[in-house]
């Protein structure tokens, strides 16, 4: 019969056990998918995302293929009552507020990237600091003035927005208030937007090329438009101009067409393909190393795009292969 333990060494034997116990539980908390709650009537008041990398942000494919966050040139920002906007067939939009542009859609990249690990509906907690950095701007006076602004407009903008059997009316962020003097921010979005996030709803974009990209407004829009399609088709000049919510003139008067924004065009998808050029993006599939690529040229009026798809699109297009054989 084996040696009895002393006080001393059960009472480690317990800490030990206990600790163990303890660093399973949190684990375990850690890595939870978070669940949505709900108020007395059933309804959501919370919606769990999922917690996609560093590198990457994500948005609704609805948003990528649309004019909501448009294309657009400075001092040209329209106020708008419930207009209809450019999108892709089954989608339809309308917009009341002040138009908003690339900038705009960075800043709620930012929310909703920090609120990923929450759910939509919590109240996020972060500061100007780290919005403004994310967005490759400095703490300054001026750039909190103009991060307000914005934030104003994703609060204060209506969006009445159809895809599917599902249609979400309301604005782009819920509330948001900020202490002035430690300029922090507290900010929710609406967990009804949680539909648009579901697993064939939404695209992640390589952050490192977005930012590659500031300043350019159509390079950015061009950049989550085809970052949403597995396998981009054909599009035509004129529905890309349609489509990113350009104001620039396609045509004269006379009906004779415009080459600036052609130009424009081809600048634009270059520098997409320069910026991807530039960013050393490895993604594992199946333990083999791909790296994103990006190419274009436009035959006539239609532009067409090759560019490297994720994994999960890798998988959507096998999967629809699949499909096709049976």
């Amino acid at each position: 019969m084996g040696a009895m333990l002393t006080a001393v060494e059960r009472d480690a034997m317990r800490a030990v056990a206990l600790d163990r116990i303890e660093r399973i539980r949190r684990n375990r908390d850690e890595n939870a998918t978070p669940v949505s709650e709900r108020d007395p009537k059933g309804q959501a008041t919370t919606w769990p995302l999922v917690a996609w990398p560093d590198r990457v942000r994500a948005a609704p494919n609805s948003f990528l293929r649309s004019a909501i966050f448009g294309a657009i040139a400075k001092g040209q920002r329209q106020k708008l009552e419930n207009v209809p906007l450019a999108t892709v067939d089954g989608i339809e939009l309308s917009f009341t507020g002040t138009r908003l542009d690339q900038t705009d859609l960075e800043v709620w990249f930012g929310v909703v990237h920090a609120v990923r690990t929450q759910n939509l509906g919590a109240k996020c907690s972060l500061s100007s600091y780290s919005l403004l950095k994310t967005m490759g701007q400095t703490d300054s006076g001026k750039n909190r003035k103009a991060l307000e602004a914005r934030i104003v407009r994703l609060v204060g903008c209506a969006v009445t927005l159809k895809v599917g059997r599902y249609k979400y009316i309301g604005s782009l962020i819920c509330s948001a208030a900020t202490d002035q003097v430690t300029q922090r921010w507290l900010i929710s979005i609406d967990p009804k937007l949680g539909p648009l996030f579901e697993a064939d709803q939404f695209t992640l974009i390589d952050w490192e090329v977005r930012r590659k990209l500031r300043g350019h407004q159509l390079a950015q829009w061009l950049h989550g438009y085809y970052s949403s399609h597995a396998k981009p088709y054909p599009v035509k000049v004129e529905t890309l101009h349609r489509l990113c919510g350009s104001q620039a003139r396609l045509v004269t008067d006379d009906g004779k067409k415009l080459h600036d924004f052609g130009k424009t065009l081809r600048k634009a998808l270059d520098a997409i393909r320069q910026a991807c050029e530039a960013t050393e993006v490895i993604e594992l599939d199946q333990g083999v190393a791909v790296v994103y690529g990006f190419s274009w040229r436009i035959v006539g009026d239609l532009v067409h795009v090759d560019r490297t798809p994720s994994a999960a699109q890798r998988r959507h297009l096998a999967k629809a292969k699949r499909a096709t054989r049976k």
